[in-house]
């Protein structure tokens, strides 16, 4: 759970401290700071509200029987993977445009007034938040309850990338963003397909799934989840020892579907090119 956490925190994260270093660099290139605060507000009414859903969550599911805990675990883990499937999909193709809408949007904004400019700012960073929250409220139940080890993985990795928007900012570390989010969408695509594996399993068990009992394959013998490398393949891949045929067809069948898509290359000449650095984002 600790790195697969630490992993959707960096990404997350880094998307979100992007964009707002993004609304930032254009309000003091362009001598307007004094609508900085107002960033700041919406930013800070996006963080505060995810973290209450991620709250409403976790006291949602503590309230329910434990069938009805599991349909509750199991439809919100697939909203996660839904909201990581688009996320991964979406930063793909936005990447190259991403600054120059915020810095339309925002220009827009400060012609509209406050208001807009605090909107502006909420929605840019507050759908990284939100899937946060969900991903998040999904790891705590796959991990089973009763460890930090998903919360200290999230604060990790938005820890890191906090430090690494603040370097970016500074112009202290010079990093191609394509290839990272390359990287750890790859990665990121295996981790979503265990947390789908996991949300069915947790729907067969509130039994609104068949097949609980028809196990694809069974190798507890040989991997005891105990074990250093049963939790590490837990942790990342949300690998079962013991997984059904369904489970095993939904992870296969999703990195088979998903993974060519990401990869493929982009249609057009102008979309192969290299996506901006990240001392250019805030340019």
């Amino acid at each position: 759970m600790l790195l697969s956490n630490a992993l959707i925190g960096l990404r997350e994260g880094l998307e979100a401290v992007l964009v707002v270093s993004i609304l930032v660099a254009f309000l003091v290139r362009t001598e307007r700071r004094r609508a900085l605060p107002l960033v700041w507000i919406g930013v800070a009414v996006a963080v505060a509200l995810s973290v209450g859903l991620g709250a409403l969550l976790t006291y949602t599911a503590a309230s329910l029987s434990f069938e009805a805990q599991e349909a509750f675990g199991g439809i919100a883990s697939i909203v996660a993977v839904v909201f990581v499937t688009g996320m991964i999909f979406w930063m793909r193709k936005a990447g190259r445009t991403l600054a120059a809408q915020l810095r339309g949007q925002l220009d827009g904004a400060l012609e509209l007034g406050p208001a807009a400019v605090i909107t502006v700012a909420f929605f840019s960073v507050g759908r990284e938040g939100m899937e946060t929250a969900v991903f998040f409220f999904s790891s705590v139940q796959s991990a089973g309850g009763g460890t930090v080890l998903p919360l200290i993985g999230f604060v990790v990795g938005i820890a890191l990338a906090v430090l690494l928007g603040f370097l970016f900012y500074a112009g202290a570390v010079r990093i191609n963003l394509s290839k990272f989010f390359t990287v750890t969408g790859v990665l990121l695509v295996f981790v979503a397909a265990g947390v789908l594996a996991y949300g069915l399993h947790d729907l067969q068990e509130a039994g609104l799934l068949p097949g609980l009992h028809t196990l694809a394959f069974d190798v507890s013998a040989y991997v005891s989840p105990t074990s250093w490398y049963g939790a590490l393949l837990k942790g990342i891949f949300n690998f079962s020892p013991q997984t059904t045929v369904v489970e095993a067809i939904a992870w296969l069948g999703y990195v088979v579907v998903v993974l060519p898509l990401f990869l493929r290359p982009h249609r057009g000449t102008a979309a192969v090119q290299p996506a901006a650095t990240s001392s250019e984002v805030t340019e």
